[in-house]
C-alpha cells in the first residue's frame, strides 16, 4: 500500500469514527437545548431524531468495521489534539479504531437505536418523554466515547457521561421515593468505584508520562502486552478492577443492580441489561494486557466473577418479579464474563457480552408483555400453564438448600456486611466530622465576635 492509500484510508476512517461521535451528540443538542428553552419537539420528531443519531452512528461503525476488515484489523488512532502539556506529562484527546472498539459501537448503536424506537410507543404521552430520550442520547454520546477512547482520558470523560445518565434514568420517575432512593444508591456505587480509575489514570501518567494506550501497550488488540514494570503492572490491574467492580454490580457492590430496575423498561433494557452493566467487562478487555501482567490481579478477578455468579444465581431464584430475577441474571452473566477475562481470554467475552446484551435486552423488554400473556394463559388454562423451571437446588441437601434460601431472601451476605462495616462506619465519621466542623466554626465566629467587641470596649475607653 502506497502512502496516498494509507493517507487516503487514515483520513476515511477518521471521518467515519468523528461521525459516530457527533452524530447522538448533534441529536442531544437537537432535542436537549429546545427543551432547555421551554419549546421541546415533538414525540414523532424526538423519536426520529434520537433514531437517525443512532442509525448514523451504527452505519458510520459498520463502514469503519469493512475498511478493518479489509486490513486485517489494523487499528486506526485519530489524534484529535491535547488538552495540555506539562513537563513530561500530556492530556490528549485520541479515538481508536481497532478490533474492539468499532465492533462494540456496532452493537452498542444498533441497541440503541431498536430501544429508542421501541420507547417511542412505550412512553408515549409519559410527562417526561423527552427527558428521558435526552438522557438516552446523553448515554449514547458517552457509550461511543468511552468505547473509541485512545486515552484513559477520555474513557474516563465517556465513563462518567455513563454513570450520571444511568442514575438520572434510575429515578425518572422522581415523584417515587423507591426510584429516588435507588438512584442515589448507584449514583454512590459509582462514584466510590470511579476513584479506582481515576486513581489508574493518575499511575497511568506517571508510569509513562500520558493516558495515551498507545504508550501504555504494544501491539494491537488482544495481543498487546504492557510495556511498565510488574509492580506497576498490579497497582494498575488492581485499580481497574475496582472501576470494573461498581459499573458491573459483582460482589460487594451488587445492591444497586436489582434497585436500578425502578426506572423505566426501555433504560432498563438499555443500561443493565446491555450496555451500562458491561462497561466494567469493556474497561478490562480494552486493558487486558495489564491484566496478563499482573496475574494476581487476574485471580482475584477470576474469584470476585465466580462469587458473583453464584450469588446472583441463588439471590435471583427467590426473586417475586420478572425483572428482578433478570437483574440478578445479568449480574450472573456479567460475573463469568469477568471470570473469563480473569482467565486470560479476550474474544470470548467479547462474543459473550454481544450474545449476552442482546438476549437480555429483548428478555427485559418483553417482560411487560410476558407477565401480562402468562396470566391470561393460566387464567384460560385454569392453572400455572407448566410445571416449575428446573434448578440445580434440587439436588442439594434439604438443610443446605434452607440455609441458602435464607441467605437469598437477605439478598446475600454481602450487601449486610458493606452496610455494616462500610457503610455505617462511613456516615458516622461524615457525621462526626460535620459536627466537629460546625463547633469549630462557632468557636471561630465566637472568637471573631469576642475580638470585635474587645476591639470596640477599647476604642470607646
Amino acid at each position: 500500500m502506497t502512502g496516498v492509500e494509507a493517507s487516503f484510508i487514515h483520513d476515511a476512517v477518521a471521518v467515519l469514527v468523528s461521525w459516530q461521535l457527533v452524530a447522538p451528540a448533534a441529536t442531544l443538542a437537537l432535542i436537549g437545548l429546545p427543551a432547555l428553552l421551554g419549546r421541546p419537539a415533538s414525540e414523532r420528531t424526538t423519536t426520529r431524531l434520537v433514531g437517525a443519531g443512532f442509525t448514523t452512528s451504527f452505519l458510520a461503525a459498520l463502514a469503519t468495521l469493512a475498511v478493518l476488515v479489509g486490513r486485517d484489523f489494523a487499528p486506526e488512532v485519530v489524534h484529535l489534539g491535547t488538552l495540555f502539556e506539562a513537563g513530561h506529562h500530556a492530556a490528549t484527546i485520541e479515538l481508536v479504531a481497532d478490533a474492539l472498539s468499532v465492533p462494540y459501537v456496532c452493537f452498542s448503536t444498533g441497541l440503541c437505536a431498536l430501544v429508542n424506537a421501541f420507547a417511542g410507543k412505550y412512553l408515549h404521552r409519559e410527562p417526561g418523554f423527552t427527558r428521558f430520550f435526552v438522557l438516552l442520547a446523553l448515554f449514547g454520546t458517552g457509550m461511543n466515547l468511552m468505547v473509541l477512547a485512545g486515552s484513559i482520558d477520555v474513557l474516563f470523560a465517556g465513563w462518567e457521561f455513563l454513570g450520571i445518565s444511568s442514575a438520572l434514568l434510575i429515578g425518572f420517575f422522581h415523584e417515587r421515593r423507591n426510584a429516588v432512593e435507588a438512584a442515589m444508591r448507584a449514583f454512590t456505587t459509582y462514584r466510590v468505584c470511579d476513584v479506582g480509575l481515576l486513581a489508574a489514570g493518575v499511575v497511568m501518567h506517571q508510569a509513562v508520562g500520558s493516558g495515551d494506550f498507545g504508550l501504555l501497550f504494544t501491539g494491537r488488540w488482544p495481543d498487546a502486552t504492557c510495556g511498565v514494570p510488574a509492580t506497576t503492572a498490579l497497582l494498575l490491574a488492581l485499580l481497574l478492577v475496582f472501576a470494573a467492580l461498581g459499573k458491573s454490580a459483582q460482589v460487594p457492590f451488587t445492591g444497586w443492580l436489582p434497585r436500578a430496575m425502578e426506572g423505566p423498561t426501555p433504560s432498563s433494557a438499555i443500561f443493565y441489561g446491555a450496555l451500562s452493566i458491561h462497561a466494567g467487562a469493556y474497561l478490562l478487555l480494552r486493558c487486558g494486557a495489564v491484566l496478563d501482567a499482573a496475574p494476581g490481579a487476574a485471580w482475584l478477578l477470576v474469584i470476585i466473577g465466580v462469587a458473583t455468579a453464584l450469588h446472583g444465581a441463588v439471590v435471583g431464584s427467590v426473586q417475586t418479579d420478572l425483572k428482578g430475577m433478570l437483574a440478578y441474571a445479568s449480574m450472573t452473566q456479567a460475573g463469568i464474563i469477568l471470570a473469563e477475562i480473569g482467565c486470560g481470554l479476550r474474544v470470548v467475552p467479547l462474543v459473550h457480552v454481544v450474545s449476552h446484551a442482546v438476549l437480555r435486552s429483548l428478555q427485559i423488554l418483553r417482560s411487560p408483555s410476558a407477565m401480562h400473556d402468562r396470566h391470561e394463559l393460566a387464567a384460560a388454562l385454569g392453572g400455572p400453564p407448566g410445571p416449575a423451571a428446573w434448578s440445580m437446588l434440587a439436588f442439594l441437601p434439604a438443610a443446605l438448600t434452607r440455609r441458602l434460601f435464607r441467605v437469598a431472601l437477605d439478598r446475600g451476605l454481602d450487601e449486610p456486611l458493606v452496610m455494616r462495616f462500610v457503610v455505617g462506619p462511613l456516615c458516622r465519621g461524615l457525621t462526626a466530622a460535620a459536627a466537629a466542623e460546625r463547633r469549630w466554626v462557632a468557636f471561630l465566629g465566637g472568637a471573631a465576635a469576642g475580638a470585635g467587641r474587645t476591639g470596640d470596649d477599647g476604642g470607646a475607653a
